[in-house]
């Protein structure tokens, strides 16, 4: 059989199409693996900076500056590869392959009532965060669009088992424009767990969110958001707990993108089930939830 020679621009897509794959906790291994088929340093060096940014931006990957913690996400991001840092005033670059900051510079953060008003909600969205998760970090930015000021915030929190064959990240993104009276909250809630022993199972799930929340002053919304985000994930986390509980060999069969393969081994699901309740860190609520479960069987 004729092998077929690609051009470096399709080598380059490749690459960075298998790097954005890798699931979270596992960047540095995909990469590790790509460099014993590709071996060409320089090529995987710029493709996996190009991919390990995205990569950051898409699991919300956390550091720590001066101790305390930030999160990288799309909304922090400078261009060329930058970060920036509200708390320590900095913009940087992170190597995700070394684990290191690069290029650091500071960087100017207005003082305004906004700002005032975003270090109130990150101080009771710390209370929350450090009350529901175990090694949890979080984090809120401000956006100005057209005028118009916006505060997003982040949660994020991983466990990541590599050891034992599964990885697991949970992370949330809430967002509300700052005007008086009555602003609407948009969020969505994230969970991924990978499970790699004897199997290749990735689930994938997720619920978007739309509330109001009355405003009448800075401490009252800072408390009320906490609250909302709190109700809003334990009622997330029930259902998806409950759900995964219901399903049933014959119900797992019909959602997987193609049958399992006839092996006659048993499959312990419930060991499965079990370990990912370990990445359901909020405490537990109840509502019925739609089924919204994907689940890849890859062999």
């Amino acid at each position: 059989m004729a092998r077929t020679i690609l051009s470096r621009k399709e080598k380059e897509r490749a690459i960075r199409r298998l790097l954005i794959q890798a699931p979270p906790g596992e960047f540095v291994n995909a990469f590790d693996d790509l460099c014993l088929l590709i071996r060409d340093e320089k090529l995987m060096h710029y493709q996996g900076e190009c991919a390990g940014h995205q990569h950051c931006q898409k699991y919300y990957v956390p550091l720590c500056i001066d101790g305390n913690p930030v999160l990288l996400s799309h909304h922090n991001v400078l261009g060329d590869f930058r970060f920036f840092d509200c708390h320590s005033k900095l913009s940087f670059k992170f190597d995700l392959l070394q684990n290191q900051l690069k290029d650091i510079k500071s960087h100017g953060i207005i003082r305004n009532e906004t700002e005032y008003l975003r270090n109130v909600v990150l101080c009771a969205l710390k209370l929350y965060v450090n009350d529901h998760y175990p090694s949890g970090n979080c984090n809120v930015l401000r956006k100005t669009v057209k005028k118009k000021e916006f505060l997003i915030a982040c949660i994020e929190d991983h466990s990541y088992e590599t050891a034992n064959f599964w990885n697991g990240l949970w992370k949330s993104k809430w967002i509300f424009q700052v005007h008086p009276f009555l602003t609407q909250v948009t969020g969505r809630i994230f969970v991924q767990a990978h499970f790699f022993k004897n199997v290749n199972l990735h689930i994938e799930i997720s619920k978007d969110l739309k509330e109001s929340l009355e405003i009448v002053n800075q401490a009252q919304l800072a408390l009320s958001f906490a609250r909302l985000v709190e109700e809003q994930e334990n009622t997330f986390q029930a259902a998806v707990l409950e759900e995964l509980q219901e399903l049933s060999n014959e119900a797992l069969r019909k959602i997987l993108r193609r049958d399992l393969p006839v092996t006659r081994t048993l499959i312990d699901w419930q060991r499965i089930l079990s370990d990912l309740n370990l990445v359901m860190y909020p405490k537990l609520g109840y509502v019925i939830y739609s089924r919204s479960v994907l689940c890849n069987w890859i062999i």
